[in-house]
């Protein structure tokens, strides 16, 4: 019986899960922010963004996604004709639209809105998209076959010197999360297919906790009990469910995305003992569950269900 459960969630194809969708959740806003503008030239751009102090994610869904800058970050979606129709805008002093910032307190700038466009900005510069040599096609004669290096001179500076403007926003208290930035992001990004809660997380809070969170979900014993991969990263939210209520349940309060995301933010760099002990305990539960109650463990009818996973796993936990 699923009484007071949210129904079985089914997204991109992923395994169902119920009572696992933070999206209809009702959250109180207490935050102060500071946003500002900011006119960069393209070529400033370009080269904040080789140098590590502009952050845009290169998503990667699948699970030998290797990135070190950010734990999970978002697909390139466009499609070659828009991503040359862009370049071709700037070449043509046309404006195109602003991107959206987070200054982080180590002065780095998170893409939040614009990955798409920087993307194909850098990727225009470097000469390569998609692992293939980029020369623009859908553009017209004049730029048509053209790499960046091959610009006449004046093209190259009306490129270079075309300004983008960029909102930045800074959370500015409460400090210990960026809760505010997570609802911002969750309503601005546009890309194809809305980012889920986790999949911002991901992004927002990256370090050794997303390194952590990628290497156990790749546990044979996880895998086998929770079942395929998430595109979506709900079965990540699930791993990160289970640390937060083992080690922070007492200060549990709704809404869940809320607890999720200060336990998350809390824990980002984590200490070398604590990554242990984590990895320890993990590993020990999902190996011990496997072995008692077998990989139907989380499914009560055929859904894997969130209170459920919830439960024996924090149970468990706790006894060995």
């Amino acid at each position: 019986m699923r009484s007071g459960l949210a129904p079985a969630e089914v997204v991109d194809g992923d395994e169902p899960v119920d009572d696992l969708d933070e999206t209809l959740e009702v959250t109180p806003y207490d935050y102060s922010l500071t946003a500002y503008g900011a006119d960069y030239p393209v070529d400033a751009l370009v080269k904040r963004i080789a140098s590590g102090d502009i952050v845009v994610p290169h998503f990667s869904r699948t699970p030998d996604d290797s990135s070190e800058t950010v734990g999970f970050q978002r697909d390139f979606v466009w499609p070659r004709p828009t991503s040359d129709r862009f370049i071709e805008s700037l070449l043509l002093g046309l404006p195109v639209p602003g991107i959206f910032l987070v200054r982080e307190q180590s002065g780095r700038l998170l893409v939040m809105d614009g990955h798409q466009r920087l993307h194909t900005l850098s990727s225009f510069y470097a000469g390569v998209i998609d692992r293939q040599e980029y020369r623009l096609e859908a553009v017209e004669e004049r730029f048509r076959g053209l790499r960046y290096h091959d610009l006449d001179p004046e093209d190259s500076r009306r490129l270079d010197d075309s300004i983008m403007h960029a909102t930045v926003i800074r959370q500015d208290d409460p400090t210990e999360d960026r809760s505010s930035i997570f609802m911002i992001f969750e309503r601005l990004n546009t890309g194809g297919v809305n980012l889920q809660p986790q999949e911002i997380r991901m992004a927002l809070y990256h370090g050794d906790f997303v390194r952590v969170l990628k290497e156990l979900n790749e546990h044979p014993a996880w895998r086998r009990l929770y079942g395929k991969r998430s595109r979506r990263l709900k079965d990540m939210e699930m791993i990160l469910r289970f640390f937060a209520f083992l080690y922070d349940g007492s200060k549990y309060r709704s809404p869940m995305r809320e607890f999720l995301n200060r336990y998350m933010a809390s824990n980002k760099d984590l200490s070398r003992r604590l990554e242990y002990e984590m990895v320890r305990t993990f590993t020990d539960t999902v190996t011990v569950l496997e072995k008692a109650v077998g990989t139907p463990a989380f499914r009560p009818v055929r859904a894997v269900n969130a209170a459920v996973v919830d439960s024996m796993m924090t149970g468990l936990a706790r006894r060995i």
